[in-house]
């Protein structure tokens, strides 16, 4: 991912001022985790003093205005990399990860986040979610629900960055996340969250699944955001720097969304757009 570097927690301080400056209005936080504190059942995930909780926690110290959004999925904490937990067979297990991803949620919110965002692609997750946060007294938290999340391509680069796609392997998440050929399952999956108390429905990838997009905002009005992923990022960047394409490709890119529908737009390029926009 040209451009794209990890940040520790102070680097990320003086980032999340920048993005204020520029008019961001919110940050999405993922954690790159030492192999070390990894596990089959995931338990870092809900260790109030991990990384990602500090990492809220002082981003909310020094910036409360900032929204922060967090990620609720355990692929960054597995040792087997994939979202949920497995049985002996590697099977992932839904209803026994619905617990885990619970806790996880929760002691993010604790920790300060204004959003939590379950990426995981269990079956009844979002309820689950809302049920223990409202228990936690956290019912001003909302939720973004990644509803229509497809089993892409366009993924690798991030899993490489977080480290996930060294532990997943060879190993697959196509029998939980969405097959790219079934358009009909996304609308469905989509009224399943809101039903369960998802506040706002993430569509990822973006570019390749604008239909998508369209039909989910189409029928059911809710707020809706399309996330452009690293492969959109990477594909773009790599066009600008060989010279094949000019920079004004990502406003392009970004424009799509909106026209089809998208209420916000979760991406990398976030900064150099508003830089672009500001002439700075």
């Amino acid at each position: 991912m040209p451009g794209i570097a990890r940040q520790a927690i102070e680097p990320l301080l003086h980032t999340a001022e920048r993005c204020l400056e520029l008019g961001i209005p919110a940050l999405a936080l993922f954690p790159v985790i030492p192999q070390a504190r990894k596990s089959l059942d995931a338990a870092e995930a809900w260790n109030p003093d991990g990384l990602l909780p500090r990492t809220v926690q002082a981003l909310k110290r020094r910036f409360p205005e900032l929204g922060l959004i967090t990620d609720v999925a355990l692929d960054p904490y597995t040792s087997h990399g994939q979202d949920g937990l497995i049985d002996e067979s590697g099977y992932v297990l839904n209803d026994e990860t619905l617990a885990a991803l619970a806790r996880q949620a929760v002691v993010e919110a604790q920790a300060g986040a204004d959003v939590v965002a379950p990426s995981d692609m269990m079956d009844g997750r979002i309820g689950v979610v809302r049920r223990e946060l409202d228990q936690a007294g956290k019912i001003h938290t909302r939720i973004l629900a990644y509803s229509a999340k497809y089993a892409s391509s366009f993924y690798g680069p991030f899993r490489d960055a977080i480290g996930s796609g060294q532990s997943l392997g060879t190993g697959s998440k196509e029998t939980y996340q969405m097959d790219p050929a079934n358009s009909d399952e996304a609308l469905w999956e989509a009224g399943l969250d809101l039903a369960e108390g998802a506040d706002m429905i993430m569509i990822k990838p973006g570019l390749p699944y604008l239909d998508i997009l369209r039909r989910i905002k189409d029928q059911f009005k809710a707020p809706t955001f399309v996330y452009q992923v690293s492969g959109e990022y990477a594909m773009l960047q790599g066009a600008i720097r060989a010279g094949w394409l000019d920079e004004k490709c990502v406003w392009e890119s970004l424009l799509s969304f909106k026209r089809a529908g998208a209420d916000g737009i979760l991406t990398v390029l976030c900064s150099a757009c508003r830089r672009m926009a500001q002439g700075t």
